[in-house]
């Protein structure tokens, strides 16, 4: 009985050994087998590449459309020997253009408010003008004649719908300058903004008028 007993557990040892020799065969394949898993879950799936931009007519359209925007950023005029930075904060709603500039450390302010063809201007002294006496007064501080309905579109990167105008497309069917009214605009930079580019850096000349405009922030 006792040989019985020892013979089996011989041959169960056997067979126990058989099995670890087999699966210690087995092991580096599963192993190899199990890295490979591992780096296929770790190798990121290829980076989409951006959709196309649409073609110039089409986004020049959309742009043109856009309605309500808001935009802040920093303005430095030259008109002659004058010239003056400010601080700007524009919005726009439908017609209405809202314009506010403000000198270093809020100094020299102008509030802004042109609705089609009606402008309204407070001035830092907080002197309310409207009409005729409201364009004279703009124009004084700000050394030229602002053509605020053009300039709607052009913070944009389009030409206003309602002249003709002569384009120069750049990168990605973007303007990269655009004549219109006397004006020339060139836009250097633009920056990412409710799913579309907009402009972040333009100078826009007429005479001995220049407008140098940085946009920090956009909200489209």
């Amino acid at each position: 009985m006792r040989g019985a007993v020892a013979a089996s557990s011989r041959g169960g040892l056997t067979v126990l050994a058989m099995a670890l020799a087999r699966i210690g065969a087995l092991a580096p394949a599963l192993v190899a087998a199990l890295g490979l898993a591992i780096l296929s879950g770790c190798v990121s799936a290829p980076a989409r590449k951006p959709a196309a931009p649409a073609p110039w007519p089409q986004r020049r359209a959309q742009l043109q459309s856009l309605d309500p925007f808001e935009l802040t950023g920093r303005v430095a005029v030259a008109a002659g020997s004058e010239g003056f930075t400010a601080h700007l904060d524009w919005q726009q709603q439908g017609p209405r253009s809202t314009v506010q500039l403000n000198g270093p450390l809020g100094v020299g302010g102008v509030h802004v408010v042109a609705n089609g063809g009606s402008l309204d201007v407070e001035t830092s002294q907080g002197r309310r003008l409207t009409s005729e006496e409201a364009r004279a007064e703009l124009a004084r501080e700000l050394g030229f004649d602002a053509p605020l309905g053009s300039l709607r579109y052009w913070v944009l990167g389009v030409p206003d719908p309602a002249g003709p105008a002569a384009e120069t497309l750049g990168a990605n069917q973007r303007l990269a300058s655009l004549q219109q009214d006397g004006w020339q605009i060139v836009y250097s930079a633009y920056t990412s903004a409710g799913g579309d580019w907009l402009p972040q850096r333009m100078v826009l000349r007429r005479g001995t008028v220049r407008v140098r405009l940085v946009v920090d922030r956009w909200q489209p």
